[in-house]
């Protein structure tokens, strides 16, 4: 039975707990593999939609376990608000196994991600200010909060004593803050433990025991390939490895146990916060697809800045995470336009790029190369076999096939669950 990882294959909000959720129905194990609370996944079920934050997006499927994996940055109250929102909508989910060594978002993560933004002024980053960079700054710096610290009062006063030491000089000397008390911090964590200890795993130990059983394990990351701290636009990027090749670390697995690797690609292209974006729109094109896609952060409200479909940056993504297969969604959303721009080559200071350049000033001044590919006006939200597309919609899905250098196995034509086309099996 196969281990899958699932990607974003742009800048996130691709649709991945759409495809995620989908998959789940056959998932025995969903594990939350990078990332914190500043992403969002949207699900609809039966005409509900559900945003998740941390929650891994098989949480609604009743036979699968979620796992938080050692790779994530946890805010507790934000757990906590998750799971009390699913049950006060009548959603009965148990709580998720958490990795024991999962690090935990702490007030003075995000005292520190808001004040630091701001210092930044014109050089911002655009992060959510959730705290999820500073937190992942302590666990490379040895002086980070983890999950099994709650466990151990006196070990979990000492860490933050220790943290704080440093974090209120820079508070108080630097950004003219106050100080942060310890003891604040301390109690606002152990308020947890009693719910979370039960829930408390070796997480790389158990996703490997269900990998022996033959479950199926799906792996989710947040963001996406070129939001990759390694391999994205830095430094417009978040702070983990969103790729398939952080499922193993974040996941604690070997990399031989990775048996397939799906990319979520969006039908277009969308960003939120800064950094470069060579086929956005400032156009009633791109105000179209924000308004018709609904292009707001799930997260952060934030309206997405939008563009046409841009085939090199999935294919370096492809390339990069070894992609087997492609999950395209938003589909429909294309319903409409007669000529469908699709970016397949850069310009460059006069030089055509048909890849990906190597560098962060030559990706900052490219320019789109376009073809354009007829379009579609026909509705096809209803569609639920390849056959059942219109025939220009077909050309356009086989055209990003050959462009991007992978199968796309199943499209979004729709919000919902239910809503998508199957052409090949995912699992």
């Amino acid at each position: 039975m196969p281990s899958v990882v699932v990607v974003g294959a742009q800048w996130g909000d691709e649709g991945k707990g759409k495809a995620t959720d989908a998959l789940g129905e056959r998932v025995d194990v969903c594990v939350r593999y990078s990332g914190g609370n500043n992403a969002g996944h949207t699900l609809v079920v039966g005409g509900e939609k559900f945003v998740l934050h941390l929650l891994p997006s098989g949480i609604l499927n009743p036979d699968t376990t979620t796992v938080i994996g050692n790779g994530v940055v946890v805010d507790l109250d934000v757990l906590a608000e998750e799971l009390d929102v699913l049950h006060s909508r009548g959603v009965d989910v148990p709580h998720p196994l958490i990795s024991a060594n999962a690090h935990i978002i702490t007030e003075y993560h995000k005292v520190l991600d808001k004040v630091t933004e701001r210092f930044l002024g014109k050089r911002k980053i655009g992060t959510t200010g959730r705290g999820v960079g500073p937190a992942y700054s302590d666990k490379v710096n040895r002086i980070g909060i983890r999950i099994q610290d709650i466990l151990d009062e006196s070990i979990l006063r000492q860490k933050v004593e220790a943290a704080l030491a440093q974090k209120n000089e820079l508070l108080v000397k630097i950004y003219n803050r106050r100080p942060i008390e310890p003891e604040e911090i301390v109690q606002a964590l152990l308020k947890h433990a009693d719910t979370i200890r039960p829930h408390i795993v070796d997480s790389g130990r158990y996703v490997n025991d269900a990998l022996d059983e033959g479950k199926v394990v799906l792996f989710e990351g947040a963001q996406a390939h070129h939001l990759d701290v390694d391999q994205g636009t830095y430094p417009y990027v978040t702070s983990s490895n969103p790729t398939a090749a952080g499922a193993t670390t974040g996941g604690g697995v070997g990399p031989t146990r990775i048996d397939r690797t799906i990319g979520i690609a969006k039908a277009y292209t969308t960003r939120v916060g800064e950094g470069p974006f060579p086929t956005e729109l400032f156009d009633e094109d791109g105000e179209a697809l924000r308004a018709k896609g609904g292009e707001f952060g799930a997260t952060t409200g934030r309206p997405r800045r939008c563009g046409w479909f841009d085939a090199l940056l999935v294919e370096q993504a492809v390339k990069l995470n070894g992609f087997t297969d492609i999950f395209l969604t938003k589909l429909d959303i294309l319903s409409g336009w007669e000529k469908i721009p699709v970016c397949v080559a850069y310009e460059v200071d006069g030089v055509r790029h048909d890849v990906m350049p190597m560098t962060q000033s030559e990706f900052h001044h490219a320019k789109p190369i376009y073809e354009l590919v007829d379009g579609w006006a026909e509705d096809i939200s209803k569609a639920r076999s390849f056959d059942d597309l219109p025939a220009n919609c077909q050309a356009y899905v086989r055209r990003l096939e050959e462009l991007i250098g992978c199968r796309i196995s199943g499209i979004g034509v729709g919000p919902g669950r239910e809503e998508s086309v199957t052409i090949n099996d995912l699992i």
